[in-house]
């Protein structure tokens, strides 16, 4: 049956755009984790005798710093994924393309062998789908997990600042 590998392509280029939007939201998640971290850590002197003479108030905080820690893990995560593929060797693979074809002019070779055939520019390339696919699952779960740590460390950040609130008033 007939193939048409553009549609392989523009697939290739709809996953890039995907990793580029993951990446972007854990860009963002952390730009909200730097912007309050910082203002904290600008007010630090003003919590000091409140964080020594309320152990509630800083077990908040803590409870609030363990949550950004680990939101920050899954941004970072995000951005370098942990990779374990097992596939042969393709010529449309990065590090394939480095180390696998020995020098460029054994790579060319392979490159212009798989491009001839229709079967095998498609199998190459549905395995190239496929290792991004894995790549962008795994973005989008460090994605959700990240916020889902965003939102809990807000929630303390919140429930810190009731409190503060709270007993600065009584």
């Amino acid at each position: 049956m007939k193939q048409d590998t553009n549609n392989y392509w523009e697939q290739l280029e709809r996953m890039e755009k995907l990793i580029r939007a993951s990446e972007f939201k854990a860009g963002v998640v952390f730009s909200f984790h730097s912007l309050i971290l910082g203002f904290f850590a600008d007010r630090l002197d003003s919590f000091a005798s409140l964080l020594q003479e309320k152990p509630i108030f800083f077990i908040l905080l803590i409870f609030w710093f363990l949550a950004v820690f680990v939101s920050i893990y899954f941004c970072f995560r995000c951005f370098k994924p942990h990779m374990e593929l097992t596939y042969d060797k393709n010529v449309f693979f990065f590090k394939d393309a480095v180390y696998r074809f020995g020098g460029v002019k054994e790579y060319a070779k392979e490159l212009v062998r798989v491009c001839a055939t229709e079967e095998e520019i498609v199998e190459k390339l549905s395995e190239q789908i496929h290792a991004e696919s894995v790549i962008i699952d795994k973005k989008f779960y460090n994605v959700k997990r990240a916020t889902q740590f965003f939102i809990l460390s807000f929630v303390f950040l919140i429930i810190s600042l009731v409190y503060w609130i709270f007993i600065t008033v009584l």
